[in-house]
């Protein structure tokens, strides 16, 4: 496909897949450039609200959106019929359900994901789903990743965005779609890493969560933090070699925000079951899903396949999954670290 082609197709139309608080701030800001924006919302509340007063009444209420060039749907499959690129922004465990009544053929959009975490059940990435669901082939599906809470985006506070997409020209048209005064873009082609280091950059904020529950101060932490990253770039690094430096934003730079900021739904499930609070407590407590809950048992089924030292991992299994006490489990895990 020409580059004119992938460059009209992506500022004609973009549909937004998803009405939380990512989609929410990420409407916002594609506001800025493109022409029409399709919006999918389940809710019939958050449609109102937008439709009527142009915020999310239930999800970052304080973003004013600019409605002029929207449309708002209550049918995903004609949101994704009506546009040339599409944006998912749900969480990974509800994806099967939102796209399940889609009938749509994707061979001929482009197709990102704004999602840091796996499809549950299936235990593969959400790349690896759209590509066996809706034979999308790889070259037109790409990942918008963070480092990003979307509560700094919507105070519009200085934010970097990794653009990833094995075609680096429809990365690079994405991008611009995303730019704006307090929206920076990289640009990247490596899907798979980023994708994966989404994934488990959750469950060890979850763990850091836990820790900070049963008292553990900020050195362990930065301990913790470390090894981390260490056990990322281990499973990244053995399960798909390729060119990548995990030092950079979308790597290590996710894993830091997520890990430490006020704003973490992962480090604050952690910290409520490190506070004796049960999983299905916890989840209800919250409201909101902590990808890292699922992301934890996919990975620690995944990695059954390839065998990589991955001690985090396990111990936020043993927790959440085989009832192991945090308390426990974090002596064990803290002999273990370097």
């Amino acid at each position: 496909m020409e580059n004119n082609r992938i460059k009209h197709i992506i500022i004609m139309t973009v549909a937004v897949i998803g009405s939380g608080s990512w989609a929410t701030a990420l409407v916002k800001v594609l506001c800025n450039h493109v022409q029409q924006i399709n919006w999918y919302i389940r809710e019939p509340e958050i449609r109102e609200s937008v439709a009527m007063y142009g915020n999310n009444c239930l999800y970052m209420s304080s973003i004013q959106l600019e409605t002029e060039n929207m449309q708002i749907f209550d049918d995903a499959d004609e949101a994704v019929r009506q546009s040339d690129m599409l944006l998912f922004v749900v969480p990974a465990a509800f994806l099967k359900d939102t796209i399940g009544g889609i009938a749509v053929q994707f061979t001929d959009k482009i197709v990102f994901s704004a999602i840091k975490g796996i499809v549950p059940g299936e235990n593969i990435t959400i790349g690896e789903y759209f590509n066996q669901r809706f034979n999308l082939p790889f070259d037109r599906f790409g990942v918008v990743s963070g480092p990003t809470h979307a509560e700094e985006v919507a105070l519009e506070r200085l934010s970097y965005l990794t653009v990833a997409c094995m075609e680096r020209e429809i990365a690079e048209l994405m991008a611009e779609q995303l730019s704006c005064r307090y929206i920076r873009t990289v640009i990247s082609t490596d899907i798979y890493g980023i994708e994966y280091a989404g994934i488990i950059k959750n469950i060890v904020a979850l763990c850091a969560g836990v820790a900070h529950g049963l008292g553990y101060g900020d050195n362990f932490t930065a301990v913790l933090v470390s090894n981390g990253f260490a056990e990322m770039k281990r499973f990244i690094e053995q399960s798909y070699p390729a060119e990548r430096t995990a030092e950079l934003s979308a790597y290590l730079g996710d894993l830091l925000v997520t890990c430490y900021s006020q704003f973490s739904r992962n480090r604050t499930f952690g910290t409520m079951i490190g506070k004796g609070y049960s999983v299905k407590s916890t989840q209800l407590e919250m409201n909101m899903i902590a990808e890292g809950y699922y992301a934890t048992a996919c990975m620690y089924e995944i990695n059954k396949r390839y065998n990589i030292d991955l001690p985090i991992i396990t111990a936020v299994y043993n927790m959440l999954y085989e009832n192991a006490s945090p308390a426990a489990e974090m002596r064990l895990l803290s002999e273990k670290f370097k």
